[in-house]
């Protein structure tokens, strides 16, 4: 567990004073790291590090900015490269972790036990809860590249910068060490 006044003291001297809608995101980030009971703090700072990063600050869930103009997931593409035509949607980044890629929505969907159509709803990833849960699902198993944290920080290995491929390689992978080391500081457990 989480001893959530002590910890927003600390993360309150390494980032600056939080806002109620950020201290309303970091509720539910602890809220699902006690109910699934991880123990590896570094895990749950390498988690807070990617969603500081990821939505610029905000602790929220937002769509990527530019909704992936320019890129190929911002076109009605599977990761494969094949066109789709059955459906509308264009799966550019959305929630903590900014999930693209309609494959990755469809595991999603298949994954959840809340019957979140995250295909037919990618909205659903602008929600706290469904979008909480997938960045725990997909961080801590490799959904999104095949690595999970887990790889990372174990018993033999603590590595920051190389965690960053539980998201997508090296982009910003310093940047967010940095990000890192500031949660891991400030996180005390009850």
């Amino acid at each position: 567990m989480i001893n959530r006044k002590e910890t927003y003291s600390k993360i309150n001297v390494n980032f600056g004073k939080l806002s109620q809608s950020q201290v309303i995101g970091f509720e539910a980030i602890f809220d699902m790291w006690d109910f699934l009971k991880l123990k590896d703090s570094r895990w749950l700072a390498y988690i807070l590090a990617t969603i500081w990063h990821e939505t610029a600050k905000t602790m929220q869930p937002i769509e990527e900015f530019g909704k992936g103009k320019g890129k190929k997931y911002g076109k009605r593409m599977w990761y494969s490269g094949k066109f789709y035509t059955d459906i509308s949607h264009i799966f550019f980044g959305r929630g903590h972790t900014q999930n693209t890629w309609r494959d990755i929505y469809l595991k999603l969907t298949k994954a959840n036990k809340n019957n979140w159509d995250f295909v037919n709803h990618p909205e659903l990833l602008l929600q706290m809860k469904p979008s909480i849960w997938a960045t725990f699902h997909a961080m801590t198993i490799g959904l999104y590249t095949g690595v999970s944290l887990s790889q990372f920080f174990n018993d033999k290995k603590n590595d920051p910068i190389g965690a960053r491929k539980t998201i997508n390689g090296n982009d910003k992978a310093i940047l967010i060490k940095g990000y890192y080391d500031k949660f891991l500081k400030s996180i005390i457990k009850s």
